[in-house]
């Protein structure tokens, strides 16, 4: 991604961490924290998990302990907190929370998984915009997103609310993770906050072709 320009050394970088079982995801953030060390950068971890482990902080740091996420493992402290910002509304109204650590950080760094969602179909199901929206928007913008896709299309709710926050909240970098059909490491992509749609729909259609299937096409 070439961050050297886009960042000075000394600035803070928060990085999401999140709840699912993610092959690797420990030595992924580690590798992570090295390289924006490498930078100068001051990089910490942020669990985003919306309301996982009950809404408790505690709780969800405990969940990518649990992982082997830790600070004496990776090198970065752990900032865990269930406390939000409103940064704006979309243009349909809808309020955008987002994790007020992350807020203040100088940078953010987006880490998860391109995976087909269990109950949404559509060009963006599971990974880095779901991340910013339900992971870092914490209990409060979970609870306000899964009421509006009543109102509205997962879709739309989706894109409008990432894309206020890719303009308010210093988004520097994604990490897109996808796994095979054996739930192994099979692809990690850096991708550019501009091109995080369209980078999260081709990944997804990877990620959907490695999907363990059926041998034939009828039962």
């Amino acid at each position: 991604l070439n961050l050297g320009p886009k960042v000075n050394p000394g600035e803070s970088v928060a990085i999401s961490v999140g709840s699912r079982g993610i092959a690797n995801i420990a030595l992924i953030i580690k590798s992570l924290v090295e390289e924006l060390k490498g930078l100068g950068l001051e990089p910490f971890l942020v669990p985003a998990m919306g309301s996982h482990g009950g809404g408790i902080a505690e709780a969800q740091q405990a969940i990518i302990e649990g992982y082997g996420v830790t600070e004496e493992y990776t090198g970065a402290p752990i900032k865990a907190s269930m406390e939000t910002v409103k940064i704006g509304e979309t243009e349909d109204g809808v309020p955008v929370f987002f994790d007020q650590h992350a807020f203040e950080a100088d940078h953010v760094a987006v880490v998860g998984r391109i995976k087909p969602h269990t109950d949404f179909v559509g060009e963006i199901e599971s990974g880095l915009h779901k991340m910013m929206l339900i992971g870092l928007g914490k209990h409060e913008g979970a609870k306000i997103y899964h009421r509006a896709i009543q109102d509205y299309s997962f879709a739309e709710i989706i894109t409008a609310v990432a894309d206020v926050i890719l303009s308010k909240c210093k988004v520097v970098a994604g990490l897109a993770i996808v796994e095979n059909a054996y739930d192994e490491t099979g692809l990690i992509e850096a991708v550019a906050p501009g091109e995080f749609f369209e980078r999260e729909e081709k990944l997804l259609t990877i990620a959907k072709g490695w999907m363990p299937r059926l041998p034939f096409q009828e039962v």
